[in-house]
């Protein structure tokens, strides 16, 4: 599983770190507007190829995956190129800036026979998975409530009167896409969609949410998903049951420890994660669906990632948060 990487950022880096340890998967090329910038990662992985070229990426015959992870509103069109080239495609998170870009990807992707996957990774870790196996000790759920926060250095060139790509509407960036939409993929991959969504966020003089709160109602219970790039917080997640609560320590962004409280039963403490980079097990599952040729179950991780899109389009439009590629 030969892969190309799009995007020289601190993302890259660490995914590349994580798939040295992933049997069987291998950068084999980097792209960057400028050589000079690619040049270091290439050098620290071992990569041969650098591109300057897109198209030249996307009919490079020793690829087999292009990973995107590019500014937000960059990741359609690239992800639509390189499947229209016949390159499988994992798309970081965002997926895309819109729930019809989504839809259009993965449309093109089944009609190709090409995999295709969100990079997101906090469902694919062995902790999340615990999480699941253990919420029936909980009887019913009747609150959740998740908060990331973690204050962005670009906030300050944002204050300076800067507008950096990750709190720029042209770019599809905000607090949303960037950061809560890790707590939306931890409610919805385990309780599905909710009934209704909204969102109340703090929002910059050019439109941007620079933190907020999304509120999802289902059936039986309300989950609360706290997400900031204009603090810190102690991060968490915390799903309350009648009969007790699951904690989640250092919030649904790398699930690092499980705490559960059952009535007046000794806290239990479970952590099942031996990898230090927890990159390493979306890509792991990556390798293993591709190996295996497994549609179905990338089919069901892409039907999850089009019901997160389409709850994103939900709750910046009832905040008022309007992206270019809405208007396109």
């Amino acid at each position: 599983m030969n892969i190309a990487a799009i995007g020289t950022g601190f993302i890259v880096d660490a995914i590349l770190s994580a798939i040295e340890e992933v049997y069987g998967v291998k950068c084999t090329a980097i792209y960057s507007r400028k050589r000079e910038t690619a040049e270091p990662l290439a050098d620290k992985y071992g990569v041969q190829t650098i591109y300057t070229n897109l198209n030249e990426l996307y009919t490079d015959p020793n690829v087999d995956f292009i990973y995107i992870a590019s500014p937000n509103s960059m990741h359609y069109e690239q992800a639509y190129q390189a499947l229209q080239h016949g390159k499988h495609v994992v798309c970081e998170k965002p997926f895309t800036s819109t729930a019809w870009e989504a839809q259009t990807l993965i449309k093109l992707a089944r009609d190709k026979n090409l995999f295709l996957f969100e990079a997101i990774s906090n469902i694919h870790l062995p902790n999340y998975n615990k999480v699941e196996e253990q919420l029936s000790k909980l009887g019913n759920i009747r609150f959740i409530q998740c908060n990331y926060s973690q204050y962005s250095s670009r906030y300050n060139q944002l204050l300076a009167g800067e507008t950096p790509n990750v709190f720029n509407p042209e770019f599809s960036g905000g607090a949303l896409m960037d950061i809560n939409i890790y707590n939306l993929h931890f409610v919805m991959k385990m309780f599905g969609s909710p009934k209704t969504v909204s969102y109340t966020a703090n929002r910059h003089i050019n439109g941007i949410d620079t933190s907020g709160v999304v509120v999802l109602k289902y059936p039986e219970f309300i989950a609360e998903c706290v997400g900031c790039k204009d603090t810190t917080s102690m991060n968490f997640v915390l799903i309350q049951g009648e009969k007790g609560y699951i904690q989640v320590v250092g919030g649904a962004n790398g699930c690092q420890e499980i705490k559960i409280q059952i009535g007046q039963e000794p806290l239990e403490m479970i952590n099942v994660q031996a990898q230090s980079n927890w990159l390493y097990y979306e890509w792991e599952a990556f390798r293993n669906i591709y190996i295996n040729k497994d549609y179905t179950k990338c089919y069901e991780l892409l039907s999850h990632s089009q019901s997160v899109m389409n709850i994103l389009a939900e709750a910046r439009k009832d905040a008022g948060i309007v992206f270019a590629a809405d208007r396109v």
